[in-house]
């Protein structure tokens, strides 16, 4: 048997040995720049699906009325955000950088080397995630063409300039915290929490549900529909991250092989983390917020799977699990009404990750002059993106686009936005009258005159 696989191999190796060593060096190199490609395109494409898991997870949290308005925002928030990315946003983000603030070309990127494609997509993938963890925490009381408007502004603007600062360029100079050393290797803080700060930014915005708050600021329990979709999209989520985090190296070498061993043993810890403060505080083991655990352990360690060691990465997401409860907690006592628990999640998890990759840095454990540049870098993300969110919900607000009506609160956002239902078969009203209209059913239509007389 060895010696029909040494046969195999002769002619291989002789072919080998007979090419010029330069034009075995060029082959060698274009085929590693294709296999990190590949691997670069494929991770990009997990972290796409990762937009299902979010509409999974937001949908099942909402109730049953609004869950097409929940779904259209996560579809849609992608396409046109995706396009801003493309013309204004990449370039802001990755173009020449020399001042370390903002980037100055490769904007509208039609004409580029192969290699910039691949990364353009890829990053256009990490800024739909930071934009679409606006919708949950906004969910059932926002106008979606308010909440669209939001998500153009978030995607070309207010995260490529933070990105700037901590991961530009790809072409020339470095963003003023990336030369202090600052790190995030895939985003728990210019992802996640700059998402999360923009969420915390409209939801004030735009007011908590009505009935969230008793008149003497107790939180009312405002169940969602479905925790079979909730945990559907925990799954999707937990799959994805592993594009999400693998992909950031931005090659196929082995460090791929620590980085997902992080991420899957920290979003572990996480579950384990939320059980483990829950029942100290003797709650109930609730679904909702276990799942919510698994995706604050992904979150905290997103910025330091590849600088820190398993053990560590255990104690990151184990300790993301309990911030994930603690900082739920803080809200509802704030009055905060985040539907989805993306504030705590991307938020709270994304500063306490990126401070875990600075005091668990392999080599450089607890080294203070990393934890004051970490500690740098979480605040300017703050101080960037919250008020510059809340500027941009508080014009959306003044001019009438950003909160619905009571009526249509009250009636649901699908009925009263899309002019359909999720489950129609379970409504009294299964179509819009605009609807019926378009359609045509006579006898329905004269159903509804005789009922408005």
């Amino acid at each position: 048997m060895y010696a029909d696989r040494y046969r195999l191999l002769l002619p291989a190796v002789l072919a080998a040995l007979l090419v010029p060593g330069p034009a075995l060096a060029t082959d060698t190199d274009s085929l590693r720049i294709a296999v990190d490609t590949v691997w670069m395109i494929t991770a990009g494409i997990l972290v796409f699906f990762m937009q299902a898991g979010f509409a999974l997870l937001e949908s099942g949290m909402a109730r049953a009325k609004n869950t097409v308005n929940v779904l259209m925002k996560n579809y849609t928030d992608v396409c046109f955000g995706s396009i801003a990315f493309f013309a204004v946003g990449y370039g802001l983000m990755f173009g020449s950088n020399p001042s370390g603030w903002v980037g100055e070309d490769h904007f509208l990127l039609l004409r580029g080397e192969q290699l910039d494609y691949g990364l353009l997509f890829f990053q256009t993938m990490f800024a739909a995630t930071a934009a679409t963890i606006v919708s949950g925490a906004m969910a059932e009381r926002t106008r979606y063409r308010g909440y669209i408007i939001g998500s153009v502004f978030i995607m070309g603007l207010i995260y490529p300039i933070f990105g700037a600062w901590a991961w530009g360029s790809l072409y020339d100079g470095n963003g003023w915290l990336k030369r202090m050393g600052f790190i995030d290797f895939a985003g728990s803080t210019v992802v996640h929490s700059v998402g999360a700060w923009c969420a915390l930014a409209g939801v004030l915005a735009v007011g908590p549900r009505l009935g969230r708050f008793s008149s003497d600021s107790r939180p009312r329990h405002i169940p969602g529909h479905s925790l079979p979709l909730v945990a559907l999209g925990g799954f999707i989520l937990w799959f994805g991250w592993f594009g999400f985090n693998g992909g950031s190296v931005a090659k196929a070498d082995a460090s791929i092989g620590l980085i997902v061993l992080n991420t899957h043993l920290a979003a572990a810890a996480g579950v384990a983390g939320a059980a483990f403060t829950l029942l100290l505080l003797r709650r109930p083991l609730l679904a909702t917020m276990l799942v919510n655990g698994s995706i604050g352990g992904l979150v905290s360690i997103t910025a330091g799977a590849a600088s820190m060691s398993p053990s560590f990465a255990l104690l990151t997401g184990l300790i993301a699990g309990a911030v994930v409860i603690v900082a739920g907690e803080l809200l509802l006592s704030l009055r905060i009404d985040d539907v989805v628990g993306a504030v705590p999640v991307h938020g709270f998890c994304g500063v306490w990750g990126t401070l875990a990759a600075g005091l668990f840095l392999d080599g450089r454990l607890f080294d203070p002059q990393q934890m004051l540049v970490q500690i740098i870098g979480v605040g300017a993300a703050f101080l960037w993106s919250f008020p510059t969110a809340y500027l941009l919900f508080w014009a959306i607000a003044k001019l009438g686009g950003l909160r619905c009506t009571t009526h249509q609160e009250q009636r649901g956002l699908d009925y009263t936005e899309h002019y359909e239902l999720a489950y129609p078969e379970f409504q009294r009203q299964p179509l819009h009258p605009a609807i019926e209209d378009a359609v045509g059913d006579r006898a329905t239509q004269e159903v509804r005159r005789a009922e408005r007389v």
